[in-house]
């Protein structure tokens, strides 16, 4: 296994992912915004539905690739459990930040640690680091297969035949699932205020169970990526679990709905079959075919990806908690002066809303590339 060997595709892939994360989190207006740029409102999917379940899938390939070459520097598993630890720590404090920004400081923005939301995309992100850490230093490839299916079978076993009190065993509804009894009873009002149903976290305590699931088998693929197998094999392999993975989770979509709120354990298996797909894709263009030259821009965001993203999150806060009263006594954020005045004065709500977030993008872009060129990688 040449654990040196660097595959661009990857930096490429997790440089899309992130692009795509800050383009559906940032548009000009939420009540303009195209169908595949929301989340599904419960079940089924979209194309954001991909975003986030792609960003595990890619952090577990790269865990494949980076745990080896450090072993081989002669670091113990203990050393390299501590390191996890620490990078984990950091990605949860991070993501407490983003949830707490601007902490009341700025007026008309009032911030309480009774309503402090605790989970987020940077802890989800934290703890299956965290935890795959562990199984990659202390299973092995079959064991890891073991895992995947232990806890997405065990996660459906929960859902379906835990009672919550007061409803009927197994909803699988806003209300009344266990995953919303657990947040609604352990994390009191520390949830996303913006959820389905008060109490609710899209990602919170037991959907985290599957969520690790979807690391794992980054995982694999990565180790897969690794062998000795030639790319043109590695390529087509890819495509076809992919495919298979997909029809599966088509399949078991018929008792556990796909539904990336609840994280359930099919959209876990559709949304795996869809990141190796895309892997596959770009795997061919880029380290196969050699076709380079488009990727730039993606390499350089992904690069930097946990500091941009944190960065874009901390960005469309200030733009909307800074505001000022209009003549007419109403009050405008900066965010909707600059969506009004800039881009929806010309063009359809639709368009401008989308043309907004683009521009967002390119100047997240603009300042990874910066870094970039002054050679600073933040390494979490």
């Amino acid at each position: 296994m040449d654990v040196s060997k660097r595959f661009v595709s990857l930096d490429v892939f997790r440089g899309a992912t992130i692009a795509a994360m800050i383009l559906v989190n940032n548009p000009g207006s939420w009540d303009h915004v195209y169908s595949q740029l929301r989340h599904a409102e419960w079940h089924g999917w979209t194309f954001t539905d991909w975003i986030f379940p792609f960003f595990l899938f890619i952090m577990g390939v790269a865990m494949a690739f980076s745990f080896p070459k450090r072993l081989q520097k002669g670091q113990s598993n203990s050393q390299l459990l501590m390191h996890a630890l620490r990078r984990s720590l950091i990605l949860f404090a991070l993501g407490l930040f983003i949830n707490g920004f601007p902490f009341g400081v700025i007026p008309g923005h009032e911030f309480s640690l009774n309503t402090w939301r605790i989970p987020g995309v940077l802890q989800r992100i934290a703890i299956c680091y965290l935890v795959v850490s562990y199984l990659f230093l202390y299973s092995d490839n079959r064991r890891m297969v073991l895992w995947i299916f232990g806890l997405l079978t065990g996660y459906w076993l929960l859902m379906r035949f835990v009672s919550v009190p007061g409803f009927t065993r197994g909803t699988l509804e806003p209300l009344g699932n266990l995953c919303w009894y657990l947040d609604s009873k352990l994390l009191g009002g520390h949830t996303w205020v913006y959820a389905p149903v008060p109490g609710f976290d899209p990602e919170g305590i037991l959907s985290t169970i599957p969520a690790i699931a979807s690391t794992l088998v980054g995982v694999l693929c990565g180790k897969w990526l690794l062998s000795g197998k030639t790319n043109e094999e590695k390529t087509i392999w890819m495509y076809a679990m992919g495919n298979g993975l997909l029809l599966l989770g088509v399949i078991l979509n018929n008792w556990f709905p796909i539904n990336k709120n609840l994280w359930s354990s099919s959209y876990v298996i559709f949304m795996s079959g869809w990141a190796l797909i895309c892997l596959a894709t770009i795997f061919w263009m880029v380290d196969l075919k050699g076709y380079r030259k488009w990727s730039s821009p993606f390499v350089i965001l992904g690069m930097n990806a946990i500091l941009i993203f944190t960065l874009s999150e901390v960005l469309a806060m200030v733009l909307w908690t800074i505001s000022w009263k209009l003549p007419d006594g109403n009050l405008i954020t900066l965010h909707d002066y600059l969506y009004e005045h800039c881009f929806a004065s010309w063009i359809s709500q639709l368009n401008a809303s989308l043309l907004f977030a683009i521009v967002f993008v390119l100047l997240m872009y603009l300042v990874a590339w910066l870094m970039w060129k002054k050679g600073w990688f933040l390494k979490v």
